[in-house]
């Protein structure tokens, strides 16, 4: 008879963070079933969060803290000793370089953010805010673009997907990458639905694209030049919503000139779309009721990618698909995942912070630089740069270059084998967390989820790893000093909130520590042992404070709720709903309460991206004839995630992390389907498993991410399974104002690979996954 027990927690697969429920049997996960009971996913599940175990139980696990020695080789050490000497060095690069020596890289994975606070929180302690991180190598761009326009970075869009009546998809496959809450399952409403459309632009016919009523299949790399026909369509035809504009928006004078003067026909050609289906598309858009725009990395990671994404906002507020039901809005949030950081520069490389954020393209420079205040000491967490950073040897040398890398992660990833001290933190189902990718509207959710495993055995959550470094560094108080607040924690809410005012008044060297601070005090207090997720009080106290009637409606406080009780209302329902709860119910009429500029108005021109795409010139497209295909590096398919997943064997197909190719290109090749290929770009060349794929435009590559991955084979062995992406990408294939790569077009060719490469190959493939 089976002892399983059931525990609802999240998928970490991907921002969508899915609500499951898991059964525990002997301390492993043995079943994932989506969880019915979840407000926001209501059972969802798709193929790859089934296979969750192969995370939290594999053979690269780390269970000890480790030191590197002089050799390259690792001792497992105590705790205690690698806190001490970890706080000895830092205390050493401190007092010679400042704070602005040090930076954090990563700060919680997918689903796995609790941590982020408090490693934050450390770095603001020493004096640093440099962050590199995943949003930086994605999504900035589109930050930068919403900082103009809407008032503030943190402004961000979101899809009424489940309302519309015309979706339109760029650059993402949310059949298999999904992006929004059910993907599949409304996919597949509007499939159904005559009255409902699809149209996808990108240049594979991807399993999106199949079910769309129209297909762009734009030229890779291109994607500007069709955005800015149809708009200039949309121009040329006055199907813009004026009523519209001349209420919500200021600017449109300036963008109908600059749009004025695309030459349609001659953009469309470089798009390599044709004009009739341009003109379709514009035909569609015109008559929808209500278009969402749903776009991802295709175009946030293409080239043009800020542009790009101006773009895709402009199509959005000239058709008057914002604000309405079955449109694009903004959200709300609890805690907000980025900043606002217009206008400032990071001095070793020059670079603009946006939403508080460096570009990874520059961070081997920030190490490697001359420059007085470049990078020496850097913590990683829940991170892999190694892998995950453009030109993957110019990362490994800055990574080895500092005078202190430390790695907190739950595998030996390729960052932790350069590190000076590796962590072994818990993994996301042995502890506390929450996920902040919380993108919805008009109702908004947050899920705390409790442990459902216990932690395996030398390991720590985050929140106890930093506060041992912070009390070893000695700018966290000890639990004595920390006594009054937790008695007033015990006491009640309104002594606690006031005990909190006056320490933290009296004691303003310790405000960056706020995070801490509550988790060792309030903390205490919270149910299912939820203490990590302390630190979300004063947000829920800022939100109810900031959207009042929203957070009311959410939570179903009456009345009898006061406004001064509110925060905390929202706090207790947030923290203690263990299958996520709504904390904010936004009527459509007031996502303009959302928008940062007083006079709640969308800023449609904006002076740098009109100036850019008066440079667009169709000539820019022409490829170099050494590297004539376009890579698309780092595709989402059906089983790949993110680095988090090391154990080759959760992949029930593409074991090898294949090159997609069109059938035409492979046989000009002289290859056939599963041969071994090379691909070579100007930095690197790698060797891959070919598959012919009809989906696949001729001269465009597909390689996934996820892959390049060191993992102990069944001799014992670390080898390597799939292709490392980035020993292909180039650091300055970038994007000239968020530095964002741009990985889906790398320019490469494509060669036989020589019967040793192949012989090699095949034999590491046939090790790795015991063929």
């Amino acid at each position: 008879m089976s002892n399983a027990t059931w525990h609802k927690t999240v998928c970490n697969l991907c921002y969508v963070n899915c609500a499951l429920e898991v059964a525990v049997e002997d301390g492993r996960l043995t079943k994932v079933r989506g969880d019915k009971s979840s407000p926001k996913s209501q059972g969802y599940l798709c193929n790859k969060a089934a296979r969750i175990p192969y995370y939290a139980h594999h053979k690269d696990r780390l269970t000890s803290p480790l030191r590197r020695r002089a050799d390259g080789g690792f001792d497992a050490i105590s705790w205690n000793t690698a806190i001490t000497e970890i706080a000895e060095r830092v205390r050493a690069i401190h007092a010679v370089h400042g704070g602005g020596s040090f930076a954090l890289y990563g700060g919680g994975g997918q689903g796995n953010h609790a941590g982020g606070a408090y490693a934050t929180a450390l770095m603001r302690a020493l004096g640093s805010r440099n962050t590199f991180n995943a949003l930086a190598q994605e999504k900035t761009g589109d930050f930068w673009v919403n900082g103009h326009m809407f008032g503030s970075q943190i402004c961000h869009t979101a899809e009424d997907v489940h309302q519309c009546d015309l979706l339109l998809v760029i650059g993402c496959n949310p059949w298999v990458a999904h992006g929004f809450p059910n993907a599949r399952d409304h996919l597949n409403h509007i499939r159904k639905d005559p009255h409902r459309k699809l149209i996808v632009v990108d240049p594979r016919r991807t399993e999106t694209a199949q079910q769309a009523d129209l297909h762009l299949a734009v030229r890779p790399g291109a994607d500007a030049f069709l955005l800015g026909a149809i708009l200039a369509t949309l121009i040329e035809r006055d199907a813009v919503d004026r009523v519209f504009l001349a209420e919500h928006a200021v600017g449109f004078e300036e963008v109908q000139a600059a749009l004025a003067r695309i030459p349609i026909e001659r953009w469309a050609d470089a798009a390599d779309v044709p004009m009739a289906d341009v003109e379709r598309c514009v035909d569609m858009i015109t008559a929808a009721r209500a278009m969402t725009v749903r776009v991802e990395l295709g175009i946030q990671q293409g080239v043009n990618s800020t542009l790009n994404s101006y773009l895709e906002k402009l199509l959005i507020m000239l058709t008057g698909s914002f604000g309405r039901k079955g449109t694009n809005q903004l959200h709300s949030w609890l805690v907000p995942l980025w900043s606002n950081s217009r206008g400032q520069a990071f001095a070793p490389t020059g670079d603009e912070v946006i939403a508080g954020l460096l570009p990874p393209n520059s961070f081997p420079r920030a190490v490697l630089s001359d420059h007085p205040d470049r990078l020496r000491a850097v913590l990683v967490d829940s991170s892999n740069p190694a892998n995950t950073v453009a030109d993957t040897h110019e990362a490994e040398r800055a990574l080895a270059a500092l005078d202190l890398l430390v790695v907190v992660d739950v595998a030996m990833t390729e960052t932790a084998r350069l590190a000076h001290y590796v962590l072994p933190a818990s993994s996301q189902f042995e502890k506390t967390e929450f996920t902040l990718f919380n993108f919805e509207f008009p109702t908004n959710f947050f899920h705390v989820r409790a442990a459902a495993l216990p932690p395996l055995p030398g390991t720590l959550p985050e929140p106890e790893i930093y506060t041992r470094l912070a009390r070893a560094l000695g700018v966290l108080p000890g639990d004595n000093v920390l006594a009054p607040l937790r008695a007033a924690a015990q006491q009640s809410r309104t002594a606690f909130a006031k005990a909190f005012a006056d320490f933290m008044a009296d004691n303003r060297a310790v405000a960056p520590l706020a995070p801490f601070v509550l988790y060792h005090t309030l903390g205490d207090t919270l149910p299912d042992g939820v203490a990590a997720a302390a630190p979300l009080w004063p947000a829920a106290q800022m939100s109810a404070r900031r959207m009042p009637a929203a957070v009311r409606r959410a939570i179903g406080a009456g009345p009898q709720v006061s406004d001064a009780a509110l925060g905390d209302a929202l706090f207790d329902t947030v923290v203690g709903a263990r299958n996520g709860a709504a904390f904010t119910t936004h009527g459509y009429d007031e996502v303009w309460s959302l928008i940062e500029y007083p006079d709640r108005k969308v800023r449609l021109a904006v002076p740098p991206l009109l100036d850019w795409l008066g440079r667009l010139d169709p000539s820019q497209l022409q490829s170099d004839g050494c590297y004539g295909f376009a890579l698309a590096a780092g595709q989402r398919r059906m089983y790949n995630a993110n680095q988090i997943f090391r154990d080759p064997a959760w992949r029930r197909s593409d074991p090898d992390g294949a090159l997609l190719v069109n059938p035409g290109d492979l046989a000009t090749l002289g290859a056939a389907d599963g041969d071994w290929v090379a691909v070579q770009s100007a930095h690197g060349r790698i060797v891959v498993r070919s598959e012919a794929d009809e989906s696949m435009r001729r001269g465009q590559l597909a390689l996934p991410h996820g892959y390049g991955q060191a993992y102990p084979a069944a001799d014992g062995d670390r080898l390597t399974n799939g292709p490392r992406v980035n020993l292909l990408t180039s650091s300055d294939h970038r994007d000239p104002i968020a530095g964002t790569p741009y990985h889906k077009n790398v320019p490469v060719c494509l060669e036989l690979a020589t019967p040793q490469e192949a012989a090699d190959a095949e034999a590491a493939s046939r090790r790795i996954h015991g063929g």
